[in-house]
C-alpha cells in the first residue's frame, strides 16, 4: 500500500532570508498521515511565533512508498 506522510518543520533563522537555522531552535513535529492534519499543527505554531519575524515553519511531503502495516 502507498502512504505519504507530512511533516512540520522549521525554527528561528539566523535571518528573515530564511537560509540557516539557529542552532538548537530547530523543530520537527509529525508525521502526520494527512496534509490537513499537518496543516493544523503548522497553523497553531506560526500562530504562537507570530511576533518572531526569523521564526518560519513549513510542511515536508515524503515521498510515497510502501511502508508495510
Amino acid at each position: 500500500m502507498q502512504k505519504t506522510r507530512f511533516w512540520v518543520v522549521g525554527g528561528e533563522y539566523t535571518s528573515c532570508e530564511c537560509e540557516s537555522l539557529v542552532h538548537g531552535t530547530e523543530r520537527v513535529v509529525g508525521p502526520f498521515e494527512s496534509r490537513t492534519e499537518a496543516e493544523r499543527t503548522w497553523r497553531t505554531l506560526s500562530e504562537d511565533h507570530r511576533p518572531q519575524a526569523q521564526v518560519r515553519f513549513t510542511i515536508a511531503q515524503e515521498p510515497p512508498s510502501a511502508l508495510s502495516a
